[in-house]
């Protein structure tokens, strides 16, 4: 079971959204653990801890920092409190890791050794320090976007409010792991900044931080923060309830709270009287999340671009740059697939160029033989016109990227016939919306499309993405 499905089970179970800080700070720690020996009152504390809310919560967060500020009896104390842990209870060690360097051996360690589910890393070397930490399949990671202190407003605000630097640390952190691998920590007592960040991160859970203030607005901060579910949002136990010897009383009243917001809002949605910042989540389409994933690596371009065949369209589409997004381009194979499951054919065909790398990722995500034609015929070798092994009278699916006049895809499938095989299935992941479905269908073709333009255009309006102007210059062309 991976991270993320363990996570969702015990939020089900316990019906909470709520996690706790496993933190041994003395300066926090009650007066009633106080002895001698700071490490065994330290020890007795995490315990209470541990048995007052393993009931209540879906996960535990223990700060590797204090643990280590402690020597070598507080990293002995950690494993202890570990091994305490209900294996069921999803561990979230928040390390802020932040060192490439040590990055493999550390994911190994806290992975493999230390057995924990997930953990917090700092955004700052990028993508190849996560790396390390996503090859473990069941496990997860939390890159830190937002702190709440206030000494870091500068740099997080930086270079504008409108365009701060942490909405682009979500935008990129995006590209590292699919929702199912990496989530965000958020810390801010500003729903705001929340609200921005779910808006640009509709799929992800958000591990919020620091929300507990005197003048948190809970409700705020669950409207803006949690899903179209009504989850994805992880709220923290407040510090100072931990020390409390009511504590089981305590968090089961803060989760009943949080439960009838949650309800509440649930049902206020139901209506769409509650609009997220831009977007009524109701009437969202269900690969928002890629479309706007593709409009931020500038897959998706607005302006006026001459297309291949010199007709002017208000936009352009590059798919060739999804190959250096893994996450991107791991989205768009799962999207393909979603179409080809339901297909029949003996082997998959790529068109040249801009398809093949798309058509080898079906091929290896499905298993099946992949061959393709070739757009032009060498005058030296074999050759062939098609590349790879078939047998005359297999049935073949051709996969391309972009249906725009049909040319390109048509004369493939030409090629394909004229060696002896059968072509009834075109599968493009964007429809430029030109009938060319229909002419598809008059040469013998049934075509399919992941999207159509005007639903990535509708998506991308209805999230704020592209302005009034250039939404108006896409619906009159």
């Amino acid at each position: 079971m991976n991270f993320f499905d363990k996570l969702n089970q015990q939020i089900l179970q316990n019906q909470s959204l709520l996690f706790v800080g496993l933190d041994p700070n003395p300066e926090m720690m009650p007066t009633r653990y106080e002895s001698e020996d700071i490490i065994a009152g330290l020890w007795e504390w995490l315990q209470f801890i541990i048995s007052e809310t393993s009931d209540f919560v879906c996960a535990y967060k223990p700060t590797l920092g204090f643990y280590e500020a402690l020597g070598i009896p507080g990293l002995e104390l950690l494993h202890k409190t570990l091994a305490a842990i209900p294996s069921h209870i999803p561990i979230i060690l928040d390390a802020k890791h932040s060192d490439l360097n040590t990055s493999s051996i550390f994911a190994r360690t806290v992975f493999t050794q230390w057995q924990v589910d997930a953990i917090t890393l700092s955004p700052y070397t990028g993508q190849d320090h996560v790396v390390p930490f996503l090859v473990y399949p069941d496990k997860a990671v939390f890159i830190l976007c937002c702190t709440s202190n206030p000494g870091a407003e500068a740099l997080q605000q930086y270079p504008t409010k409108e365009s701060p630097l942490y909405l682009q640390i979500v935008k990129e952190s995006k590209n590292w792991g699919t929702p199912e691998q990496l989530g965000l920590e958020v810390g801010t007592t500003n729903s705001e900044v929340l609200a921005l960040i779910r808006a640009v991160a509709p799929e992800r859970i958000i591990m919020a931080r620091s929300i507990w203030a005197e003048e948190t607005n809970l409700r705020q901060i669950l409207e803006v923060g949690l899903n179209t579910n009504g989850d994805g949002l992880l709220i923290p136990v407040p510090q100072d309830m931990l020390g409390s010897p009511e504590l089981s009383e305590e968090i089961q009243s803060l989760r009943a709270e949080i439960n009838q917001i949650k309800t509440e809002i649930i049902h206020e949605n139901s209506t769409c009287s509650v609009w997220f910042p831009d977007v009524c989540l109701l009437n969202q389409h269900p690969q928002q999340d890629l479309i706007l994933q593709l409009y931020d690596i500038d897959c998706i371009m607005f302006g006026n671009f001459v297309q291949a065949s010199g007709a002017v369209f208000p936009y352009y589409i590059d798919l060739r740059k999804i190959i250096s997004n893994p996450q991107v381009f791991n989205q768009v194979l799962t999207a393909y697939e979603e179409i080809l499951k339901h297909l029949n054919f003996d082997r998959l065909a790529g068109i040249p160029y801009g398809s093949l790398p798309t058509a080898t990722g079906l091929a290896l995500r499905l298993n099946c033989p992949m061959i393709f034609p070739r757009k032009e015929v060498k005058a030296h070798g074999t050759r062939r016109v098609i590349e790879g092994n078939f047998h005359s009278g297999e049935t073949v699916v051709v996969v391309d990227d972009i249906l725009i006049s049909g040319k390109s895809v048509m004369e493939g499938a030409e090629k394909l016939e004229s060696a002896g095989l059968n072509v009834n299935d075109i599968v493009v992941f964007i429809d430029h919306e030109q009938g060319v479905k229909d002419r598809l269908q008059q040469n013998g073709y049934r075509g399919h499309a992941v999207l159509t333009i005007s639903e990535i255009t509708n998506t991308l309006y209805q999230a704020g993405r592209i302005n009034d102007e250039q939404f108006l210059a896409f619906t009159e062309s």
